[in-house]
């Protein structure tokens, strides 16, 4: 555990430290979050189904038997060559479909919410593992540390875009704002027909503790590619683990960051603003199993290995008198 971390301060005015919240220490369960990421991500979709006249809207009445024929409903009429065509079945041309969709599929999911809150905090783990924020594609080579904590006083007065782009340039984010940048690509698929034909990588997630009232933080940072903004008292994991994979790279305001304490608990104090949450803890403090079973504390509780004695089996004498 790393006791303290470094606020960082692009003015070169403030540098102090601030204690490392307990949050994350959580174990991160890639398997727990992927699960409940997919069941959050189902609760934004919009019902959908076809129409109950579609495939049916046309007059046919199968021939019988005795033609040779199927007895597909073929279509009234003649002089056309739509006249004799089959109808009506989801093998047909211009037929209706299998199992036609439904508005009131289920749509949306309920999930435990003890589950949501465990996701949420091993993401927030996961965002302070250095290798976890590499492997999922972020440039952080030239940024201080991870987390990454700046000074409420050079983060506030921003007001103009210009001046958050200068802001993260001088943190060392610079690679990270060109690699969304030329990430940004056409869709494939029939998305590019459906309002959203281009998609791009995920930036920095800023993490703040600003009300929309007093703060000019969303209307200067809202405007840059890649990056999003989340209040800290809302923390989403749709946000926090985009597409379900761990380590987001989050750059947190120092009042944000020392509210986490507040909103998660520690280990021996409850969380004090979600009721009766305590937060997760491994069921093992070491992954080396075998190094706990070969300790010399473990063997001398050990009994004594049993011996077990074998005889030789009696053969049946074969000799002849």
């Amino acid at each position: 555990m790393r006791p303290l971390v470094t606020v960082q301060s692009t003015s070169g005015k403030f540098k102090a430290t601030t204690a490392f919240p307990e949050v994350f220490l959580s174990p991160i369960r890639t398997d727990l979050i992927q699960d409940v990421h997919t069941k959050m991500n189902k609760n934004h979709r919009q019902p959908y189904a076809v129409s109950s006249l579609a495939g049916e809207d046309t007059s046919a009445i199968s021939w019988g038997t005795g033609r040779a024929v199927s007895r597909i409903p073929r279509v009234k009429g003649g002089g056309t060559h739509r006249s004799g065509q089959g109808a009506f079945g989801n093998m047909c041309r211009k037929g209706r479909m299998f199992a036609p969709t439904k508005i009131w599929r289920r749509w949306h999911v309920k999930i435990n919410l003890n589950q949501k809150r465990f996701a949420a905090c091993a993401a927030l783990a996961a965002t302070a593992v250095a290798p976890l924020v590499m492997a999922r594609g972020h440039r952080i080579s030239n940024i201080a540390e991870v987390p990454l904590v700046v000074a409420d006083n050079d983060i506030q007065g921003i007001s103009k875009t210009k001046d958050a782009v200068a802001f993260l340039n001088a943190l060392g984010l610079q690679p990270e704002l060109k690699k969304v940048e030329d990430s940004r690509h056409i869709r494939a698929g029939k998305g590019k027909a459906r309002n959203r034909k281009y998609v791009q990588s995920k930036g920095p997630l800023i993490v703040h503790n600003k009300n929309r009232e007093n703060s000019t933080i969303e209307q200067a940072f809202r405007n840059i590619p890649g990056v999003e903004l989340a209040n800290v008292t809302r923390l989403n994991l749709l946000s926090l683990a985009p597409g379900g994979h761990v380590g987001r790279l989050i750059v947190w305001t120092e009042s944000a960051f020392n509210e986490l304490n507040n909103i998660y608990g520690t280990r021996k104090t409850l969380s004090k603003q979600k009721n009766g949450f305590s937060l997760p803890r491994s069921v093992i403090t070491s992954c080396d199993i075998a190094r706990i079973i070969n300790s010399s504390e473990v063997q001398t509780q050990l009994l004594e290995k049993k011996r077990v004695v074998r005889y030789e089996k009696k053969k049946k004498s074969t000799q002849q008198f």
